[in-house]
């Protein structure tokens, strides 16, 4: 079945615009969608997308969460009850999702970096509507707090870097498969255990 395009009238509004954004985002950058842009691409008005969403960073944000493969998944997996799941094992999880969601983010967020001050329009507008990069670092540095004060790692493991130890890797992984080419990185069948026995053998 054919995905409705971004212009379909009979699509709901706030849909056509998610759909037009996601198209701009992924063909011409962060930087070039603007929201005059994704209200013409959505076949509506710039004052109707302002009806629907607070900015152009909520779009931003909608589309990472919505419409980007593994991030349901990675948060799924930050967030949920980790029942008798050993720790090691739900930390590879995490990984496995965070690397495959930096890689499907880098590209739409990496043109931010070329213009200053769209950046901190955009850090702007993302801590307006109280969201960015750091949500999942704070849901794992959440999940591992938990952990400690239930006696599944050290007492004296530190959370905050445990997740950024984690995360990092997740990150630098990304930037290298897009800079220098996938031959470059492990695949993430390999990858995500690698980083989580590390980071296990730290705090268990």
């Amino acid at each position: 079945m054919l995905t409705p395009k971004s212009s379909d009238p009979a699509r709901p509004t706030p849909q056509r615009l998610l759909d037009a954004a996601e198209t701009l985002m992924r063909t011409t950058g962060l930087a070039n969608a603007t929201t005059k842009a994704i209200a013409r691409e959505a076949g509506c008005s710039e004052a109707a997308l302002y009806k629907h969403f607070a900015n152009k960073e909520e779009l931003f944000v909608r589309v990472l969460l919505e419409r980007t493969p593994n991030a349901a998944a990675l948060m799924t997996a930050l967030t949920a009850d980790p029942g008798e799941l050993p720790v090691e094992d739900r930390l590879a999880a995490i990984a496995g999702h965070a690397a495959r969601f930096y890689a499907d983010t880098m590209p739409i967020a990496g043109s931010l970096f070329a213009e200053p001050a769209l950046l901190s329009r955009h850090r702007a507008g993302l801590k307006e509507i109280g969201k960015g990069p750091h949500v999942v670092l704070d849901a794992l540095v959440a999940s591992l707090s938990q952990d400690r004060e239930q006696g599944r790692i050290r007492a004296d493991a530190d959370p905050v870097a445990a997740a950024a130890l984690l995360l990092g890797a997740c990150f630098q992984r990304a930037f290298f498969l897009h800079f220098s080419g996938p031959d470059a990185v492990q695949p993430v069948a390999e990858f995500a255990p690698a980083v989580a026995r590390t980071v296990w053998a730290a705090i268990r």
